[in-house]
């Protein structure tokens, strides 16, 4: 099982990759057309195109430092270990669903199955923390029945 789990950090890793790429493209690309932004007679066009390229710059900075804490938080993960109760970086197999918890990444698709990435602080994450195998909680009006925790 510790196999799945390496495979679904390897694709949050890429996820967080892509992420931080396109940040890094669209900040290349404010950047690139700030310095092709010529001043004319109108000087206002000149100072409104200039500052809407550092508003992009500085919103594509924002997504590039949250997709950096990402990558903090996936480095910080345990993917060898396992544990009885869930916890960060354990994989937890449900009725309802299968958790990663690790980063909120969306559904990993794996194998022909679907993994949910969630992150610890988002509400299932919570629900989920220090629970065991054979344990059930409600979310949202659904029952959900632990199966395993690897």
């Amino acid at each position: 099982m510790s196999d799945i789990k390496e495979k679904l950090y390897q694709l949050c890793i890429a996820y967080v990759q892509s992420r931080m790429k396109a940040s890094e493209e669209a900040i290349a690309e404010a950047q690139q057309a700030a310095n092709n932004d010529t001043k004319s007679s109108a000087g206002d066009k000149y100072e409104t195109g200039r500052e809407m390229a550092q508003q992009e710059t500085n919103r594509n900075l924002a997504q590039l430092n949250e997709a950096n804490k990402l990558m903090v938080v996936l480095n910080q993960l345990s993917i060898k270990s396992t544990s009885q109760r869930a916890e960060p970086g354990s994989l937890v197999i449900t009725n309802n669903g299968n958790f990663y918890i690790s980063i909120s990444a969306g559904i990993l698709e794996l194998d022909g199955k679907s993994y949910f990435a969630v992150s610890p602080a988002s509400p299932i994450g919570i629900k989920l923390k220090g629970m065991r195998a054979g344990d059930e909680f409600i979310l949202n009006g659904k029952n959900y029945q632990i199966q395993s925790i690897q």
